[in-house]
């Protein structure tokens, strides 16, 4: 074996050490370079950095800090950033479960499983202290709350001059950072709670404790004259929940540690987040996502066919996840409907979050606006952009809403008549790392989703209140309350073609793995067009998600006409059970799991990744002779097993209002073996059309008919047959339209949302 560089050359610095070390781990070909980095270390190397012992005794002897007022922001949006963060205050705090939850005796596996959540809602770094009696303000009571688990939350960047963004974004950065910080904080401080064990959040505006201290106790910050300074960002915000459960602590930083963005920073050392990966992201526009989507090609229309008028639009009460809350799945289904996503400690604090946004998605309009300085759609739809990335979008587009995207009928029975014109439609990546320690049907795929619908709900109420005080109707359109379906508008946004796994899109950068939220409005926006990647290709020649479906749901077979869509019609009834009752785990996606497309494209990435992704994005003729070999391969280099290195979440279950052990946590990696018939598998579906539909405001329970769904298929068209019919002028085919609502004496009105 030949010798490191290290070895090689054993009297250098340690410093140099260090960057021969990244050197040699940067080349890598199959798999991320960061593969096998604990998760729970986040995405800087703060491991790598000297530390100080005596810090503790010099913090020790400063006196406590008096209390100090709340600052109210400046701007719409620094408004709107603070009344969120006055939401989440009212959840900072609270009564522990009656019981505690059987956690491990090991501070340290304890404090993964909280940095992990932590980095998880994507904080930017985390670290672990005591708090020391003069890390309390001065002057009132304070929790008798022996540790501290401290946050640091990134401001955004700045939009460029030419951008209408920046008067937003300017007076408000602190703000934005501010509100982050706070959802981090209390997210956390509910998921300690919820385990039966006291937890506050601290923040700005709503805090007991000298934040400045506990983050330099907490080795995240360095004293440097007046203010803090961090060794990797230049500007960050400070959150805090104190507890008194117990957790392994880190130690102060050493201040050499602010001479850490050397060249092993550069190249990425011991797997972190590379300084390069860092740059490049900040050279990009601030209206453009962190990945090329500017390359892909653009179109007039979506991939799979759309029969505009045709299409039927549906109410809420048809959807499976409603209709198993009023009963139409089964008793079992109706009562795991209320918990089925939220039935572990963090998924349940998340969602304690999403109910609270709710009532705030839509608002009265400010009298007052400027329209003649929003004119442009062009230069609105750049800056609504670079304000979704400062708000921590992932992906953002923009389209014109089509009539079929809007619901008929609330799940109450109301009639929904169109209100907006544009949709600014964003995703929120559910995180590759998490993703990959997964099954994606254990305990943290409830989490995962919930994660990304409260993200997505933050951005999108934020931004439409900022809009509705410059004068423009706004409406967020969210996970918990829409009266829009996402999926037609994500592809018209141009963020990606429908997927074989069905009633979902995939993105070319980070495939399946996302959720999604929408903002409906009327400020004057330049629509973008859908995209064309050969998706289409690529899932017609790749089965993995069917093979892999633990439920059987997702189709071996080609695409058919559903409801005027081309798509490969999944199973959507035995979906919602699997999901809904799921025994071993909160949820499922093991789709998103098991798709090739699940993958990071960056800086850090593998390079064979990174040239498939060019190449699938630039060179589209080599599909056909690609994707047989691509299939093959991602079975091959294992991916979609289970990355152990990356696990950082205890397997717990909410029952009966307590914090329990799981009874037991699906395993599941990839079967590359299975072998499946088309034809037979194809047999078994179901297909549940418009006119098999509940009436949109009956509450009573309408039994899902499986032999008539499995029977429906006999209506089903290809798409060449629904072009030939539409050519010929032949008529609507009747199961697509839907069933009326039902005429009765009394109001009568559906079930509620788990949500409200």
């Amino acid at each position: 074996m030949p010798l490191s560089l290290a070895a090689k050359y054993p009297n250098v610095p340690a410093r140099t050490k260090a960057t021969f070390k990244a050197i040699e781990e940067t080349p890598v070909l199959i798999h991320p370079r960061g593969k096998d980095r604990a998760f729970h270390l986040g995405p800087f190397p703060l491991e790598t950095l000297l530390t100080d012992a005596s810090v503790l005794a010099r913090e020790a002897a400063q006196p406590p800090l008096p209390a100090t007022p709340d600052v109210a922001a400046d701007g719409p949006l620094g408004r709107a950033a603070d009344h969120y963060r006055q939401l989440f205050a009212k959840l900072a705090d609270g009564t522990p479960a009656a019981q505690q939850a059987p956690v491990p005796d090991d501070r340290a596996r304890r404090s993964v499983d909280i940095k992990g959540a932590a980095y998880f809602l994507e904080t930017a770094q985390a670290g672990i202290c005591r708090v020391p009696d003069n890390a309390w303000r001065a002057g009132g009571d304070h929790p008798r709350h022996e540790f501290a688990v401290v946050l640091l939350v990134e401001r955004p960047r700045l939009p460029e001059t030419d951008n209408l963004a920046r008067d937003w974004v300017a007076p408000a950065r602190d703000a934005v950072a501010d509100m982050r910080a706070a959802e981090i904080a209390v997210c956390i401080a509910g998921h300690i709670r919820t385990m039966g064990f006291a937890a506050r959040a601290h923040f700005a505006g709503h805090d007991l404790t000298d934040r400045e201290r506990l983050a330099v106790l907490a080795g995240l910050a360095v004293r440097s004259g007046e203010g803090l300074r961090n060794p990797y960002l230049d500007d960050f915000s400070i959150a805090v929940v104190t507890t008194d459960y117990a957790l392994a602590t880190d130690l102060p930083l050493h201040d050499s540690a602010l001479a850490a963005k050397g060249l092993a920073y550069w190249f990425g050392i011991a797997g972190a987040q590379s300084g390069r990966e860092r740059n490049r992201r900040n050279k990009r526009a601030t209206h453009l996502s962190r990945y090329p989507m500017e390359t892909v090609k653009r179109i007039a229309r979506p991939t799979t066919l759309i029969l505009d008028d045709e299409v039927p639009r549906v109410p809420k009460r048809a959807a499976f996840f409603q209709r198993a809350l009023h009963g139409d799945l089964g008793d079992k289904a109706k009562a795991e409907r209320t918990r089925f996503a939220f039935k572990t400690p963090l998924s349940f604090s998340l969602l304690q979050l999403i109910r609270a946004l709710v009532p705030f998605q839509g608002g009265d309009v400010s009298p007052q606006t400027d329209r003649a300085r929003y004119r442009n759609a062009r230069e609105n739809a750049r800056a609504i952009k670079s304000l979704s990335y400062a708000l921590g979008s992932d992906l953002t587009g923009i389209c014109d809403i089509p009539r079929y995207a809007w619901f008929s009928h609330k799940e109450d029975g109301t009639e929904i008549k169109p209100y907006h014109r544009s949709a600014v439609v964003m995703l929120i990546d559910q995180g590759y790392d998490t993703m990959e320690a997964a099954s994606g049907d254990d305990w943290i795929s409830g989490s995962q989703s919930m994660r990304g619908y409260l993200r997505g709900a933050v951005i999108a109420g934020i931004m439409a209140e900022m809009l509705r005080e410059l004068g423009f109707a706004a409406r967020s359109q969210t996970n918990a309350d829409s009266d829009v379906l996402h999926i037609p508008l994500i592809l018209w946004a141009g963020l990606g073609e429908l997927s074989r796994i069905g009633e979902l899109v995939l993105n070319p950068f980070v495939g399946p793995r996302f959720k999604s939220v929408v903002m409906t409005t009327d400020f004057p926006l330049e629509p973008d067009q859908p995209i064309d990647f050969g998706l289409q290709t690529f899932c017609q020649g790749c089965l993995k998600c069917a093979r892999e479906c633990p439920c059987d749901a997702i189709p071996f077979g080609d695409k058919v006409m559903f409801n005027g869509y081309e798509i490969w019609k999944p199973d959507v009834e035995r979906c919602t059970r699997y999901r809904l009752t799921n025994a071993r785990g909160s949820a499922c996606g093991r789709c998103m799991k098991t798709c090739p497309i699940n993958k990071v494209v960056d800086a850090d990435g593998a390079l064979l990744t990174r040239a498939a992704s060019w190449l699938g994005v630039n060179a589209m003729w080599l599909k056909p002779v690609m994707v047989p070999f691509a299939a093959w391969f991602d079975d091959w280099i294992g991916n979609g097993r289970r990355n152990p290195a990356k696990r950082w979440w205890l397997d717990h279950e909410i029952v009966g209002g307590v914090t329990v052990a799981a009874k037991g946590t699906n395993q599941r990696d990839i079967d590359p073996t299975r072998q499946v018939d088309p034809a037979a598998a194809m047999q078994k579906m179901a297909y549940h059309h418009a006119n098999m539909m509940p009436p949109p405001n009956d509450p009573s329970p309408l039994v899902v008919d499986r032999k008539a769904g499995m029977a429906a298929k006999a209506l089903l068209e290809t798409p060449d047959q629904a072009r030939t019919r539409k050519a010929a002028g032949g008529p609507l085919p009747a199961h697509y339209v839907p069933v009326p609502p039902i005429v009765a004496d009394t109001d009568v009105r559906a079930a509620k949302s788990p949500y409200d």
